[in-house]
């Protein structure tokens, strides 16, 4: 991988919440969901180019299957099978709206 990929995956595993809330914003992301490969592979390789970092989609697998290992490690994601995750992030759990009357 390039260093400057090599950068932005340590900045990202460094702060890791913000770009779970950028998956969370464009994917349907919550507590207990289902997560798959691609979505995470898409969501970092379009995560990068916002922020004006260009990346070939070969080098974005490469990236995500590191990131995935390293949100395994933390307890975020829960592996289900070889290509996805239950995801284990309290702070997504969605509410029940309560009764308006």
């Amino acid at each position: 991988m390039r260093k400057e990929l090599i950068t932005q995956l340590d900045l990202l595993k460094v702060d890791y919440s913000v770009f779970l809330s950028y998956l969370k914003a464009t994917f349907p992301l919550f507590h207990n969901s289902n997560f798959f490969f691609r979505d995470l592979q898409y969501g970092l390789k379009r995560y990068l180019e916002k922020k004006e970092v260009n990346i070939t989609y070969p080098e974005a697998e490469l990236f995500a299957k590191d990131l995935a290992m390293f949100f395994e490690e933390k307890g975020v994601f829960e592996r289900v099978n070889s290509f996805g995750w239950r995801i284990n992030y309290p702070e997504f759990v969605t509410q029940v709206p309560g009764d308006p009357l």
